[in-house]
């Protein structure tokens, strides 16, 4: 049995760290004169205390590094603890709230899914606002840093094809994660802020103009209101677009243009990819409003541009309820959910680079077809794929679809139709909010879900913001063998 007191010492130390930032939304209720504060007060207490109780538990072995198998077992139980302890104000805050939902919510949110089992979110306390919010961009930094040393060096999903150009930190996993989060962090910060400015001189009010550039900047999605970005339909919608864009491109490229080199940020075929297809899908889905909804030029694109990035990106945000405006849209934007951003961002799904590497090599395969003599090797940014970066992005393809068709089957089992079945599924796996149908549509929300479909999604939220790969492989007998 390998040592877990490693793991065990990170875990606690987040843990602990995410107890004291519920200090934040304490001084928000207290600033709103709202006695929701003392929430925040017992919910930080607790989590301090068991956070600090493992780490300094764990901390006569902190000094060592970590082996393969405590690197996944780390990833892993970040994300699914800080959820557990994210989720105790939720708890506490309402004398009738159950488990089920407050652990929903709080997956939904460290995962940055987006999907959400709370109604009646105009009158909800400051505080429980504010700190679904703090969730999401906790979770965005998180899933940055994950994808730029955890899973390059766990070889998950091809990945592992970004370990050369991210960073020059070679050394053990935790320093170089800890070397990273700091260097990022404060693009990702800096990011929030003009983001927050900009919504601020667009008209959204101070509170929501934060929550808000919170949730843009982690691809989150979680609204202040019930009716979500329907609230601020117009120019905010233009700023929201562009920040969703600029939160799902590899991060990497900004600390280059940070350091001077802004050719890589132009140069980057999977940018150039993102963007090419942004621009196909809006157009295309302007022109069908046009056309076959009669709507006007500028209402068309604004709301297609919206809604395409917010979908594309995984953030989730609705202005609209787009299953009105006919099948075609209503086609578009589930297929359009299981594309993503780009690698080493904050977005989810697939991930562009994927589609790519795949296209590549079914381009080498066909030319392999028609001369079985030739020598055709796939590439990526001009560089040459290795047999083992192919093998890992089918890999992930296979088990994605598979992942979804078997949560699908699931969570049919438990009584919900064909379609909610369906897409909460795509929408839990791919970590991109709403799904589709009357309940969990863009109009909708999953309160009125089972306790067991609940608990299937959040499960699912969790393996597919981990690339899949992560959670199954340590549920396998070898894996506890060493």
């Amino acid at each position: 049995m390998f040592d877990l007191r490693p793991v065990g010492f990170v875990i606690g130390q987040l843990v602990a760290a995410l107890g004291v930032t519920m200090l934040i939304p304490m001084a928000t209720d207290i600033l709103y004169q709202n006695g929701h504060w003392q929430v925040f007060l017992e919910s930080a207490i607790i989590t301090v205390l068991m956070g600090g109780m493992v780490a300094l538990a764990s901390a006569n072995r902190s000094h060592q590094g970590l082996n393969i198998q405590q690197t996944f077992l780390l990833t892993t139980g970040v994300w699914l603890v800080l959820p557990i302890f994210g989720a105790l104000p939720f708890i506490f805050g309402e004398p009738e709230a159950r488990v089920v939902d407050a652990f929903f919510e709080a997956m939904s949110a460290l995962t940055t899914t987006g999907s959400t089992v709370f109604s009646g979110l105009d009158d909800l306390p400051h505080g429980i606002l504010l700190w679904r919010s703090m969730m999401q961009w906790f979770g965005g930094i998180g899933i940055i840093v994950v994808a730029m040393v955890f899973l390059p060096e766990l070889r998950i999903g091809g990945m592992q094809i970004f370990r050369s150009e991210a960073f020059d930190t070679m050394g053990k996993i935790l320093p170089r994660a800890a070397q990273i989060s700091a260097r990022i962090s404060t693009i990702y910060l800096g990011l929030t802020l003009a983001c927050f400015m900009a919504y601020l001189a667009f008209g959204l009010p101070g509170f929501m103009a934060l929550n808000h550039a919170l949730t843009t900047m982690s691809t989150g999605g979680f609204s202040t209101h019930d009716a979500s970005f329907g609230e601020y339909q117009g120019a905010p919608e233009y700023v929201a677009s562009v920040f969703m864009i600029l939160a799902s491109l590899p991060f990497v490229r900004y600390v280059q243009l940070i350091g001077g080199s802004s050719r890589p940020l132009f140069t980057d075929t999977q940018i150039r990819t993102y963007f090419w297809t942004i621009a196909a899908l809006v157009v295309s889905l302007t022109v069908y409003r046009v056309l076959a909804n009669g709507d006007h030029y500028e209402h068309a694109f604004r709301e297609a541009m919206f809604n395409v990035t917010s979908i594309i990106s995984g953030t989730g945000y609705a202005s609209v309820d787009y299953q009105l405006w006919g099948p075609f849209p209503v086609v578009l934007f589930f297929f359009l959910g299981l594309i993503g951003g780009c690698a080493g961002s904050t977005a989810c799904s697939v991930k562009i680079f994927r589609y790519q590497l795949l296209f590549g090599a079914i381009r080498s395969q066909i030319a392999k077809i028609h001369s079985p003599h030739g020598m055709f090797v796939p590439r990526y940014q001009g560089r040459p794929v290795t047999e083992e970066v192919i093998s890992s992005v089918m890999a992930f393809f296979v088990l994605f679809v598979a992942s979804i068709g078997v949560l699908s089957v699931l969570l049919g089992a438990t009584g919900l139709d064909f379609v909610t079945s369906v897409s909460g599924a795509a929408t839990a796996i791919a970590n991109i909010g709403p799904g589709l149908g009357e309940i969990i549509g863009p109009a909708g929300n999953f309160a009125p879900l089972n306790d067991t479909a609940k608990w299937l999604l959040a499960i699912g939220m969790l393996v597919g913001r981990l690339e899949l790969l992560v959670v199954f492989t340590i549920l396998t007998v070898r894996f506890w063998r060493g």
